[in-house]
């Protein structure tokens, strides 16, 4: 269970961030102290079980070094929250590993901040940064306040190795902090090479640049830039536009999958199929592979909502795409097409394995038992494939419906492969 140590003594405070900080993710458990020493014993007894630790600068003691450097020994991000704008504790924010934050709290109400800066340090352990900078020492810079943020981050010393390491790295980049002035490719010639390969909404770029000229801001986000800094800058100000960025990007994230995915099983919906298919498509063509595209009904499915009720279909449906899931490829493309049929096109792949690969998932539904409410359910399907490379999508699809169509007249729980 993940632990976040909350110093705090106001009881009103307590109870609202404990609540609040609970939502962030599943199992947390906040560990409340309400003096200094309190936070000390609770270092000395979880120790690195602590993830984050949210500090009430009243109640530290500053002139004790004590809590910060059992902070760092045991790797525990904190947050100091402030009541005073006048009060940052600016030192403890620069000199301090284990201070990622300053969180101005002006009234007992406002607690959003707080329990934003928080979810950061979650949400961020999965966020990878790539860090274009000429100057070691500024790349040095950069990267210990994005690691002291949880950030994974990658350095590249000029667009032309930006560039190499994003074809080649196995990492998805959300955010690229790149310099404008470089040897070899600056940073206005790699914003354009990367918006012709993503999105704003995809990638992230913030430029970081001491050019003076008026109007070089501007012409960086016409160029597809999502932000700008100018140096020399302040950590704190770094460190708002990342999470900014990132919060920005984490959004257009959600609302394309709400606009991909069915909203019952979670999986891809018929409209997304057809459009990424295309794209696994060319690909076979490109390198001149097959795919086999498989269409899959769940079999007398009218019955299981006639006798069983629609909570139940529901739950048979949301089934098939758990059970799709254990023996198709992460990268494998599956739908639901509507009602109970799915649709599923797997690349660089025999006949054979193809066949194997369906029979294996025809088997597990026939095996597969469910329990839904007080009923013990099973099932079975029927899978109508075309293995091959038409040049047509529709024309796949329509071959693998009659390969499916011949599996329900003639008994059912069955595969048929055309070519």
């Amino acid at each position: 269970m993940l632990k976040i140590l909350l110093l705090e003594n106001s009881e009103h405070s307590i109870s609202i961030l404990t609540k609040e900080l609970k939502k962030i993710k599943q199992n947390i458990d906040v560990l409340v102290a309400r003096t200094y020493k309190e936070t000390i014993k609770n270092i000395i007894k979880y120790g690195d079980e602590i993830e984050l630790a949210l500090l009430n600068h009243d109640l530290l003691q500053t002139n004790d070094a004590t809590l910060f450097d059992m902070l760092e020994v045991n790797n525990i991000k904190s947050i100091i929250i402030c009541n005073d704008i006048e009060n940052i504790p600016t030192d403890l924010i620069f000199e301090r590993n284990c201070v990622i934050d300053c969180i101005i709290h002006y009234t007992k109400s406002e607690f959003k901040n707080i329990v934003s800066a928080a979810s950061h340090v979650f949400k961020n352990i999965d966020k990878n940064i790539l860090i274009v900078e000429d100057s070691k020492i500024q790349l040095a810079v950069l990267t210990k306040i994005l690691e002291k943020m949880n950030l994974s981050v990658t350095g590249a010393h000029d667009g032309i190795e930006a560039l190499d390491i994003i074809e080649k790295s196995n990492k998805k980049f959300e955010l690229i902090l790149t310099d404008y002035n470089m040897p070899n490719m600056d940073g206005m010639q790699l914003t354009l090479k990367i918006r012709e390969k993503f999105d704003k909404d995809e990638v992230g770029i913030i430029i970081l640049s001491s050019n003076n000229e008026p109007d070089i801001a501007e012409q960086f986000l016409k160029m597809g830039a999502n932000d700008f800094i100018n140096k020399p800058y302040h950590e704190t100000e770094v460190l708002t536009r990342i999470n900014s960025n990132l919060d920005l990007i984490e959004l257009f994230t959600k609302t394309k999958e709400m606009a991909n995915k069915d909203f019952l099983t979670g999986a891809y919906n018929r409209r997304y199929f057809f459009e990424a298919s295309n794209l696994i498509l060319k690909k076979a063509r490109r390198e001149n592979t097959k795919v086999a595209l498989a269409m899959i009904d769940i079999d007398n499915f009218k019955n299981i909502n006639d006798t069983y009720g629609h909570d139940v279909g529901d739950k048979v449906i949301c089934d098939v795409v758990t059970v799709l899931k254990e023996h198709i490829r992460s990268y494998d493309l599956m739908a639901r097409f509507g009602g109970e049929e799915f649709c599923v096109i797997l690349d660089n792949l025999s006949y054979e394995d193809a066949e194997k690969t369906f029979e294996k998932i025809r088997m597990s539904f026939e095996k597969n038992v469910i329990n839904a409410d007080e009923y013990t359910i099973s099932f079975t399907v029927s899978i109508g494939i075309y293995y091959g490379l038409d040049d047509g999508l529709e024309n796949m699809l329509k071959i693998a419906d009659k390969s499916l169509y011949y599996c329900k007249e003639n008994g059912r729980n069955q595969v048929k492969v055309s070519v």
